[in-house]
């Protein structure tokens, strides 16, 4: 027997038997029937689903096994072609070849609060495709999403290098902006909320969406007003070519940045005149990790070294996402709950770590849930990717980002 079928059959085996103890003490809950079914998705892919026994009841689990060991499996960031947009986990899966998928970081979902500003769909943390640096992280007053354990930060990553290996990690900003007269630091990159006083740049992996929400909202509170000093500059090949009071709309040409100023930031950028020589220059840099990145994308840790982060709230029961990381980040479990009335209960997050840990994760994420949860698999011998959790919501929700999991066989 293979190493990873031998790893996979005493999972499934704890599993059974967690479920069936469990089950036994679930007085008037539905019986817990341990594993249900498990497939080959791909080579060093494979999907189960199971029953977690809970506090609230029972939750129903959907699991997709990737082994980063077997040289045919990978994963990547889905992301619907800009960061401020947003698709279906099936519809970003599907066209991409992914062989499974699940959804990703919380995002800018509504702007109730800033009337005629609108939603961009641009998730809160850091995010890298295909070793390609795409947006770094809001502040953490201004993220959606439940509140933050202690400690966590909205820099917070889970990542896989150029080594093949799963991380937790956090990435941070280190950018600026050399003007004639003198340099400016660069606090956002492709980020719908900036800094109070900062400066931020838009390239073309931005998208059409307004950059107005970039100078609403304070670092302590997402429903702040809208800054009224602002200030644009538009970057090309070097030379500022135009410039604005407020922060525009439609897409950024290829080899253009766009620099939006808010309060102070917009100060600084009101010296700069059309013609005059600029130099951006932005990269996101890991605060544990010296390999670089192929994937990455945020959320907040559940789990490290096998102990549950301090604070988790096991009060409050959701559908939810979350990955697990084990065998030294060679192996990722990317869990989804259902959301059919029968589990729509959920999991507490303190029972969401102890459920990585339980699945043998020695670190887990975690991801948008409650509408946003999805799970898509392509099983050998489907052409099209199929939903198998039951979205809370009815149907699919449209998200920001999520991860991929794709087959080279």
């Amino acid at each position: 027997m293979r190493p990873r079928d031998r790893r996979l059959r005493t999972v499934l085996t704890t599993l059974v038997a967690w479920s069936a103890l469990a089950g036994a003490a679930l007085v008037g809950a539905a019986p817990a029937t341990g594993v249900q079914s498990t497939r080959t998705v791909a080579p060093g892919v494979q999907y189960s689903q199971f029953d977690i026994p809970a506090a609230h009841g029972t939750a129903h689990a959907h699991l997709v096994t990737v082994d980063l060991r077997d040289p045919h499996a990978r994963v990547d960031l889905l992301y619907p072609g800009a960061v401020a947009a947003r698709a279906t986990v099936s519809r970003l899966a599907g066209p991409h070849g992914a062989v499974a998928g699940i959804n990703g970081d919380f995002f800018d979902i509504t702007e109730t609060q800033h009337p005629g500003v609108e939603a961009t769909g641009s998730s809160d943390g850091p995010a890298i495709a295909g070793g390609h640096e795409l947006k770094a992280a809001v502040p953490n007053g201004q993220r959606f999403g439940p509140a933050l354990p202690p400690g966590a930060d909205t820099q917070d990553v889970l990542g896989v290098g150029t080594d093949r290996r799963a991380r937790l990690d956090r990435l941070s900003l280190s950018g600026s902006v050399r003007t004639p007269y003198g340099r400016l630091t660069l606090r956002g990159l492709n980020q719908y909320a900036l800094p109070v006083g900062s400066i931020g740049a838009y390239t073309s992996d931005w998208g059409t969406a307004s950059r107005m929400r970039a100078v609403c909202g304070t670092d302590t509170d997402r429903a702040a007003p809208c800054s009224t000093d602002t200030y644009e500059v538009t970057v090309r090949k070097g030379r500022v070519v135009a410039t604005a009071a407020r922060p525009g709309g439609g897409p950024v040409a290829a080899g253009t940045t766009v620099l939006v100023g808010r309060e102070a930031g917009a100060r600084h950028l009101r010296t700069l005149y059309r013609g005059e020589a600029i130099q951006v220059r932005q990269r996101l840099v890991a605060a544990s990790s010296g390999i670089p990145y192929r994937f990455a994308i945020g959320g907040f840790p559940l789990l490290r070294g096998g102990v549950p982060s301090a604070g988790l709230d096991n009060s409050t029961s959701a559908v939810r996402t979350a990955v697990g990381i084990e065998d030294g980040g060679r192996r990722l479990l990317l869990l989804a709950l259902d959301g059919a009335a029968a589990y729509r209960h959920g999991l507490t997050l303190a029972e969401l770590a102890a459920t990585l840990r339980r699945l043998g994760a020695t670190d887990g994420f975690n991801l948008d849930g409650g509408g946003s949860t999805t799970l898509v698999t392509r099983l050998e011998g489907e052409s099209a990717v199929t939903v198998r959790n039951h979205p809370s919501g009815g149907v699919e929700r449209a998200v920001a980002n999520g991860i991929g999991v794709f087959s080279a066989s």
